[in-house]
């Protein structure tokens, strides 16, 4: 029986459709078009972001609120490019996504023509792997290889190049290639299982520790490890702070949570990872934000490092025990075996240092601080909202003052910390869990930066809720600015002397783009103007203004350690 003849485009999007995609972030161009139009006759629902960036981290927030693969696609060079943020966010925070970019005529590459770019060269270093596709009979090993490597061991983005003369190729519908994946194609692919004698390291650690403590990040939730790492805990009594990736990770109200550390987590997870004696550091990597001078960082513990990716282990901290392994695995081995001690005399210390230093912040009643907003939409939503900041002050209170309780509950651009992030992620995410409420908390710069995905949101009715915490500056540049350089102010005024109100006017902007919102000015409205946020029906714009007067608290100064944290 002759085989049906189909284009590579279509063969493409049938690929997709078979490794279960139904949503996709595309933006059009000239060598995407022949994509666009086999989606056409596909029941992938199809987002048109107002921008590629804006794709690119949408893509990045529904990967982060289900864990599925999100795919975005865009056209070659200006659109492709468009993409690097998004893909950069991904490949630093450990998150699955597929990016299909159109590129020019195989007969045409290299040689400078119209929207050319070697989009593989420019974003090697930053995915986990990368394809150009020259042949349309190469699409579907390709395809189901790239949502292999996106997924499998530690998370990350996936380039897929395809030349138009690629997608016009006529081809047998043939997807037996589908089934040929590579498994060695990216060694990282292939799932660790923890040896016996790693289990048992470990628990000889913990019985000879007199104040341990868990370290945990991002690893955790992409393992979907919380539950394994709840019994952990409990069962072994150990303390537990996360990185701002491991938000969600643990109850934030948990007895044993000392909620997050680093530059500015809390005076009490700081001092507990340091004077701890074995730190368990599992699903993290010991970035820089969480560590300051690596050689003072938990100097007197025997470190214990697990995590999927064998690059991270001895990389930024040398580990006493380094374990290569799928972190669920080993805290489910070591479950079947609990070891709970008392720790008392350490829990009498932890618990000093949360009376003596809490998370709080002086409160002024006559002003709207950005704090009392977060614990007011932590209050009214009973705590259950997925919460997705943009980069700045805003970002830090938001992780401060919401009680988590989940995973996938705050989703925050980490490692690359891009501005413009906040608005579009949480596009992604409500696309991704229409039934749960989606808070956008925003700074009025990192908002601005992708202020135009409000198109979006109303031509789609995502109903995405945004609070902007308006001081009219860049805040975390010009609390910097205020620490460290004599509060002289570098460009990061954002509002304007030719008008005497707040600028810009973020309700009427929105109120374009035909999205109700409401200014809040007064402290006594703001619960009152976030039940009419939460009330509404469809997307709403909360522009609350602050003003700038807060530091976000504690902090570290960088090249400090713990015992230099700032906390007035």
């Amino acid at each position: 029986m002759t085989k049906k003849k189909i284009k590579g485009s279509e063969l493409t999007i049938q690929c997709l459709e078979r490794l279960g995609t139904e949503l996709m972030f595309a933006y059009p161009g000239g060598f995407s078009m022949e994509l666009h139009q086999a989606l056409q006759k596909s029941p992938i629902r199809v987002i048109l972001p107002r921008h590629e960036q804006g794709g690119a981290f949408a893509a990045g927030g529904y990967a982060r609120a289900t864990g599925k693969v999100g795919v975005c696609m865009a056209t070659s060079g200006p659109g492709a490019t468009n993409l690097i943020s998004g893909i950069a966010d991904a490949y630093m925070d450990s998150i699955p996504t597929v990016f299909i970019t159109g590129q020019v005529p195989t007969h045409m590459i290299g040689k400078n023509v119209f929207q050319e770019t070697d989009i593989i060269g420019v974003t090697r270093p930053i995915v986990k792997h990368s394809y150009l596709i020259l042949s349309a009979a190469e699409i579907p090993q390709v395809m189901a290889e790239a949502f292999h490597i996106a997924t499998s061991g530690r998370p990350g983005p996936v380039v897929v190049d395809i030349p138009k003369n690629v997608q016009q190729e006529m081809i047998d519908a043939d997807f037996s290639g589908m089934d040929n994946i590579k498994l060695d194609v990216y060694e990282e692919s292939i799932q660790v299982k923890p040896q016996e004698s790693d289990i048992e390291r470990i628990r000889a650690a913990i019985a000879e520790a007199k104040r341990p403590c868990l370290y945990v990040g991002g690893g955790i939730i992409s393992a979907e490890a919380s539950k394994e790492l709840l019994q952990f805990a409990e069962s072994f009594n150990i303390p537990v702070t996360t990185t701002l990736m491991g938000i969600g990770a643990f109850p934030d109200r948990h007895p044993l949570s000392l909620k997050w550390l680093g530059m500015h987590g809390t005076y009490y997870a700081n001092y507990a990872a340091n004077e701890c004696d074995l730190l368990l550091a599992f699903g993290t990597r010991f970035d820089d934000r969480v560590t300051g001078p690596v050689a003072t960082f938990a100097a007197g513990a025997k470190i214990v490092h697990v995590d999927i990716d064998l690059t991270e282990i001895n990389k930024n901290k040398v580990a006493d025990i380094g374990i290569v392994a799928n972190i669920k695995d080993v805290l489910t081995e070591l479950n079947k075996e609990p070891l709970y001690k008392d720790y008392a005399e350490w829990h009498a210390m932890i618990r000093q240092w949360k009376e003596e230093h809490p998370l709080t912040y002086c409160k002024n009643t006559e002003t709207i601080q950005p704090q009392y907003v977060v614990e007011r939409l932590s209050a009214l939503t009973n705590g259950k909202a997925v919460i997705v900041p943009g980069v700045g002050q805003h970002q830090m209170f938001a992780a401060q003052f919401y009680d988590y309780s989940e995973p996938r509950q705050l989703l925050t651009s980490g490692g690359l910390g891009a501005m413009g992030f906040g608005l579009p992620a949480a596009m992604g995410a409500k696309l991704a869990c229409p039934e749960k409420i989606i808070v956008n908390i925003d700074g009025d710069g990192s908002f601005q930066m992708n202020i135009q995905e409000l198109g979006t949101l109303h031509t789609e009715d995502i109903g995405v809720k945004m609070i902007i915490l308006n001081n009219q500056h860049l805040g975390m540049v010009a609390q910097w600015e205020d620490r460290f350089y004599g509060s002289v102010r570098g460009n990061t005024v954002l509002g304007s002397t030719r008008t005497e109100r707040p600028y810009p006017d973020f309700v009427t902007i929105a109120k374009g783009f035909m999205i109700p919102g409401r200014e809040v000015y007064r402290r006594e409205d703001v619960d009152a103007a976030i039940e009419e946020m939460l009330n509404t029906d469809g997307p709403f714009i909360l522009d609350v203004h602050t003003g700038y007067a807060e530091h976000v608290l504690p902090m570290i100064k960088p090249g400090g350690t713990y015992k230099d944290m700032i906390t007035e």
